[in-house]
């Protein structure tokens, strides 16, 4: 891939290099760490134990925190499990996220960016990274100022752990899948008076069947026919996804400490897949039919290195963190096809594909903490964010005799585009009483250069804007809150939907980018109420949203059965509604919670030839059971159902899921879990749009009932309760 900013990123090449040195030390010195003398153990007293039930969600002036390894065995589950059981959060069959009902949302781990969760293997990924080292996930609608602007819905921010006991500690765990799915993963702890360091690999080998089913009905623009396009895919996914990870905190002295981390993740395996294609007129005779047959691989490698230095001063609470981080992901995929013509007959040809996925960001950061009289609190900061991408594509055709293979231009092509973000934020927050409040202002400057390579045309924008926040807490007593959340927010172009250039892999629907794609900026309001009391807890709150400049799927009509998929700004999207969350014990061994999002949405898309405004209704719940009749017994039922959405061009409708789980402790050190994922399969995506040029029917079913059992030791620490499970998430590669 040839980038005209190479010479900007060898000082982080440097820099990744250093970190990467660092992190081999750490590995080197847990085993040196082993022996450090430590202090005299005191003799064992007598021990009393006080059981109180901690409730898994915490809420804060400015987020709801939910935890994870207390109160979720994530054992051979992904991100994308953990994240459908929590309120709010939705998953798609492709692996999309959603919160309230908004797929604009910013992921981050530990509070950076990740290049796993961005670009198209985003949703793919988040299916295959495994979740066994989330400790909670953070989940911010109106995030504050310290927090990057990005993503209209919010920031779900995943923490991993941390906390480690002391002395040397570990977990090794394994397990059987149907279709030949299968996972195991090893981690290793050592905490000592100075040193902390983890070490952890894994790996997970997955299958995945769909079969996808799409008719357009359009009427021809140079003959003025009306013809309707089927078109079936049957695909086969074969993932197996290898990982490994350290981590090292050392305490420098009490004011001063450094913690540096390294990660790698890799995806890849065989794809296979069958096409149909038939086109029909108007008197019920096929004009075309022909078969797309496609092989191929689509391998990621993606690296994550990290390094911050904390100083803590003589006031308590102040704190200064510097931090570094770079994140690389590399995606190539190569496909070859054969294609047979029935009718009208002709001859098979061959031709290949090949994709190239580069993605790079680069940070700096620095935020310093201030403690104040009264209950009071400054954070100020600076960021620096640098985002580079590069597409490639190379399309090739196989002469069937002598296996020549002859460049494509039309589907041979290159494109870059690099962002620049610098931000500064100040927050201020203060308690006065049974009132909390945080403010905060953020403003960042944004440079972008989009390059089409092949054509030699370059599109750079620069843009500054401001983003306030304020967030309000009222106790009105100890069981009580009320509260208000504001905040202005952006969604900036995803790079790969500014790419011009048309993708043909799947054809006849075709897709492509716009490079004249403006952000989207959007304002939200929210007012909730929330109660706690002895292990339940019930909330309810009302939001609302405003979207300006919304950016929206388009898709248009070409003629001959094929339809293009592309971007587009609409001018105005709003949307509203009303969460609701309760969670309580039925009788002393089965707890039960249910979440929900009653919402509203209306779309402005007159100028898509849509007249008026449309608007549309429903409701999203989740329900889980949880049932533990013994110490070392416990089963779980959960039911997830996402309702029916409006698109500017139609409608998508409503998903249903149904998972069950069991675990068995025969020890405090050996469990068995078994998950049964999808039970009914429910995994089908239905999607209609209608165009005053065609009208389009699309379904994809993915064969989603999934059964996992496996085993899982730990030593050297005490074992979690019996608690719930992680399921095989079953959406498409």
């Amino acid at each position: 891939m040839h980038s005209t900013h190479d010479d900007n990123r060898s000082p982080w090449r440097r820099l990744v290099r250093s970190l990467g040195c660092l992190s081999f030390a750490v590995t080197c010195a847990v085993a040196a760490a082993a022996d450090e003398p430590q202090p005299p153990q005191p003799k064992p007293l007598a021990t009393v134990v006080v059981r109180a039930e901690k409730l898994n969600v915490e809420t804060r002036v400015d987020r709801k925190i939910y935890t994870v390894t207390d109160d979720a065995q994530s054992t051979f589950g992904t991100v994308s499990d953990v994240l459908s059981v929590i309120p709010s959060v939705d998953i798609d069959p492709d692996g999309v996220v959603s919160l309230r009902g908004d797929s604009n949302v910013l992921i981050l781990i530990d509070g950076r960016p990740s290049t796993q969760f961005q670009g198209s293997a985003a949703g793919d990924n988040l299916q295959s990274i495994s979740a066994r080292d989330i400790e909670r996930i953070e989940i911010l609608t109106t995030p504050p100022a310290q927090f990057k602007a990005e993503g209209a819905a919010g920031v779900i921010n995943i923490i991993t752990r941390r906390r480690r006991p002391r002395g040397t500690s570990g977990t090794l765990q394994g397990s059987l899948g149907d279709g030949g799915r299968s996972a195991a993963a090893a981690s290793t702890s050592y905490s000592g008076a100075r040193f902390t360091g983890s070490l952890s690999a894994g790996y997970r080998e997955d299958y995945r069947q769909r079969l996808e089913q799409s008719e357009v009905i359009g009427t021809d623009p140079t003959t003025g026919t009306v013809l309707a396009s089927r078109d079936e895919i049957s695909e086969r996914i074969r993932r197996n996804t290898p990982n490994a990870g350290l981590t090292g905190e050392y305490q420098l002295n009490d004011r001063q400490s450094v913690v540096a981390s390294a990660s790698w993740y890799a995806r890849g395996g065989l794809r296979t897949y069958v096409q149909t294609d038939d086109s029909i007129d108007p008197a019920g005779l096929v004009t075309s039919s022909t078969r797309r047959q496609s092989r191929g691989h689509d391998p990621e490698n993606s690296y994550d290195t990290a390094l911050r230095f904390t100083q803590k001063f003589a006031r308590t609470g102040e704190t200064l963190d510097l931090s570094v981080h770079r994140a690389t992901s590399h995606q190539y995929e190569h496909y070859d096809y054969t294609n047979d013509f029935f009718i009208p007959p002709a001859p098979t040809t061959y031709n290949n594909l090949s994709f190239h996925e580069e993605h790079a960001i680069t940070e700096a950061d620095a935020d310093y903490a201030l403690p104040l009289a009264d209950g009071r609190s400054l954070k100020a900061g600076y960021a620096f964010e640098q985002d580079d991408y590069g597409f490639s594509n190379v399309g090739e055709t196989v002469d069937p005799v002598t296996g020549v293979q002859t460049i494509d231009p039309l589907q041979t092509n290159e494109f870059s585009f690099q962002q620049r973000i610098e931000a500064v934020y100040l927050s201020y927050q203060a308690t006065v009483g049974a009132w909390t409040w945080l403010a905060g202002l953020r403003g960042e400057v944004t440079t972008t250069d989009a390059l089409q390579i092949t054509n030699g045309i370059s599109t750079p924008g620069r843009y500054a804007q401001l983003y306030p926040s304020l967030h309000v807490d009222r106790s009105l007593s100890d069981q009580s809150t009320v509260s208000f959340g504001a905040s202005r927010r952006v969604t900036r172009p995803d790079p790969s939907n500014l790419n011009p250039y048309i993708d043909y892999e799947y054809r006849p629907n075709l897709r492509t980018g716009n490079p004249n794609l403006r952000p989207q900026y959007t304002q939200s309001f929210e007012v909730g109420y929330q109660y706690e009391r002895r292990g339940s807890s019930y909330g309810l709150t009302g939001y609302y949203r405003r979207n300006t400049d919304s950016v929206t799927d388009l898709i248009e009509y070409l003629g001959n059965g094929v339809s293009l998929d592309t971007r587009t700004n609409l001018p105005r999207n709003d949307s509203g509604g009303l969460e609701f969350t309760a969670s309580a014990h039925l009788v002393p061994s089965l707890a039960c919670s249910v979440s929900g999002n009653a919402f509203y949405s209306q779309i402005d898309a007159t100028q898509l030839g849509v007249p008026g405004l449309e608007s549309t209704t429903g409701v999203n719940a989740k329900v889980k059971l949880d049932y533990r009749p013994t110490a070392g017994d416990s089963a779980q039922i959960t039911f997830t159902r996402t309702d029916k959405r409006l698109t500017p061009q139609g409608d998508i409708s409503a998903i249903n899921i149904v998972n069950l789980g069991y675990k068995h402790a025969w020890t405090r050190e050996l469990s068995l879990i078994a998950t049964v994922s999808d039970l009914f399969n429910g995994q089908r995506y239905q999607r209609f749009a209608a165009t005053p040029t065609l009208t389009q029917s699309y379904e994809r079913r993915v064969e989603g009932r999934v059964f996992y059992a496996g085993l899982v030791f730990t030593f050297g620490e005490q074992k979690k309760k019996p608690s719930e499970f992680e399921y095989e998430n079953t959406g498409g590669g």
